[in-house]
């Protein structure tokens, strides 16, 4: 009898044990990738099908309405790791910024905490990550072929394969030598979906059947947006038939993504590209024709890389499932931005417009998150930091700026904020103009300044693809007046006083905010 009593005590202990152990978290971020790009963003109209990304709706969460503080890759992590905005850690751009990897981190925190934690792929923020017990990391933003890594304690590695394939085989080998009795944290950073758009060899030309139609946007001609007008990302204009498209001529080597493959990774290139070149050559296409051809080959290319994205991401669920970890893990998968697939002619991101400032989020924790739900209230990659502190019971720093999502988490319908602000800094590649702005769920106002002083105004319910500034018309003075008086309010709240200096000097500004 006693016997019995001790094993259902051991049975009790056991289980109030694996309820209360803190969860271990895997954030998936990947490089560029748009939520047009995921089938369960785009259930009645899909370029693609995302099965693994999806399981990751059905299991959890999806975000119908999550967005980024700074739309380009490095800012983008920095705040995913600090909670804040850009002007608070510190990295704004990728052309001037450094990023101080002392500085509070959440992944830091957890460490003080008990978990081990590690960045595998591309880290994009220097090569001296804090706050990691094991990474092993991309230099800069990596090749798609043969990539160089480096890792902690052994310094520069280049190793032959596929990326994604190579930061996944990665990922399982950490997860296979981590100390099992600690819960961990472990963030996979793919490449995958940035330029060039380099499939895998088995991808290549996994799109050449399907039929893309241009985007309804395609032909914009910015007549009312004076800084859209002067970018350098135009697929017709900007896309490089080289570089971008593969049209290389005969020798694929002068291209330094080529120069670093072996020979049936070339060969496989060459096969597939120098043909496609050659029916080009023949066609003699111009104008509208040829600008319409190189999105077709864009698409089919970014979407090639998408699809090895997406099989790598299976590939950490499976291992999740078969280690038995998944009911216990907190698994999030995002995007370090938006990304444009055509619509105002465009590729890349930057713009505080849709495309590129909102991005993917699903989230699964079956303790937590109903299966299958679906949110649609205002989140940012700033509240990502704070939301992990909570689920793993640590105090969140009074000084982070994100919102922990966790009411959200428990209830898709809870709202944790009304308007969202955003910041934009650099002013080089692609010639997009530094502007910030703040939306609620109907208005967008943008402030832009440095290479275009402008504003623009959108009503987001009427016009939810952004084609008209309606920064000036008479009708819309009083929306005009309420929403500078928010910029104001968000731009105090998170203290970005270059962006209030910009604002008090402003005479549209000055007129309203009396």
């Amino acid at each position: 009898m006693k016997r019995y009593v001790i094993i259902f005590f051991l049975y009790v202990f056991s289980v109030a044990y694996s309820q209360n152990k803190k969860p271990n978290i895997v954030i998936i971020i990947s490089d560029d990738h748009a939520y047009q790009a995921i089938s369960a963003y785009n259930k009645n109209h899909r370029y693609i099908d995302t099965p693994n990304i999806d399981r990751l709706a059905e299991g959890g969460m999806i975000f119908h309405k999550s967005y980024v503080n700074n739309s380009i890759c490095g800012p983008s992590r920095a705040s995913l790791l600090t909670g804040k905005m850009s002007h608070k850690n510190g990295y704004k751009d990728n052309e001037n910024s450094s990023y101080n990897s002392n500085q509070q981190q959440f992944v830091n925190l957890l460490q003080e905490n008990g978990y081990q934690t590690a960045w595998i792929g591309k880290y994009h923020l220097g090569y001296d990550p804090k706050g990691f017990d094991f990474y092993k990391i991309l230099i800069g933003q990596g090749y798609y072929y043969n990539p160089d890594f480096i890792e902690r304690g052994k310094g520069k590695i280049r190793e032959e394969g596929y990326v994604a394939n190579l930061v996944e085989d990665a990922a399982e080998k950490w997860l296979d030598e981590r100390d099992a009795e600690k819960p961990f944290c472990l963030v996979i950073g793919h490449k995958n979906t940035h330029r060039t758009w380099m499939p895998d060899l088995q991808d290549i030309g996994a799109f050449d059947k399907a039929k893309f139609s241009i985007p309804e946007t395609f032909y914009d001609d910015y007549r009312s947006r004076k800084a859209a007008a002067l970018q350098e990302m135009s697929i017709a204009k900007d896309m490089r038939m080289g570089y971008d498209l593969k049209m290389l001529g005969d020798d694929f080597r002068v291209d330094n993504n080529f120069k670093r493959m072996n020979e049936e990774q070339l060969k496989a290139f060459e096969n597939y590209y120098k043909p496609i070149q050659k029916k080009l050559e023949k066609s003699k296409l111009k104008g509208e024709k040829l600008a319409e051809w190189k999105y077709k080959r864009y698409m089919n290319d970014y979407l090639s890389t998408a699809v090895s994205l997406d099989r790598n991401i299976g590939r950490t669920l499976d291992y999740l499932e078969k280690n038995g970890l998944d009911e216990n893990t907190i698994v999030i998968y995002t995007s370090d931005q938006g990304f444009y697939l055509g619509e105002h002619g465009w590729f890349d991101k930057r713009w505080m417009y849709e495309e590129s400032y909102r991005t993917p989020l699903l989230i699964k924790y079956p303790k937590i998150v109903p299966a299958k739900s679906s949110s649609n209230s205002f989140v940012m990659n700033i509240d990502i930091a704070p939301t992990l502190l909570e689920l793993a019971d640590v105090k969140i720093p009074r000084d982070i700026q994100g919102v922990s999502m966790l009411p959200i988490l428990k209830n898709p319908n809870a709202e944790t904020q009304n308007e969202l602000y955003y910041h934009y800094y650099e002013n080089g590649e692609h010639a997009v103009s530094p502007h910030f702005g703040v939306n609620n769920k109907r208005y967008k106002l943008i402030r832009y300044y440095k290479r275009v002083e402008n504003w623009e105004l959108f009503d987001l319910e009427k016009d939810p693809q952004e084609m008209d500034n309606i920064f000036n018309a008479p009708k819309y003075q009083e929306v005009k007046k309420e929403m500078m008086k928010l910029l104001k309010k968000e731009i105090q709240e998170y203290e970005d006083f270059d962006a209030l200096n910009v604002l008090f000097e402003d005479q549209e500004f000055k007129k309203y905010s009396k």
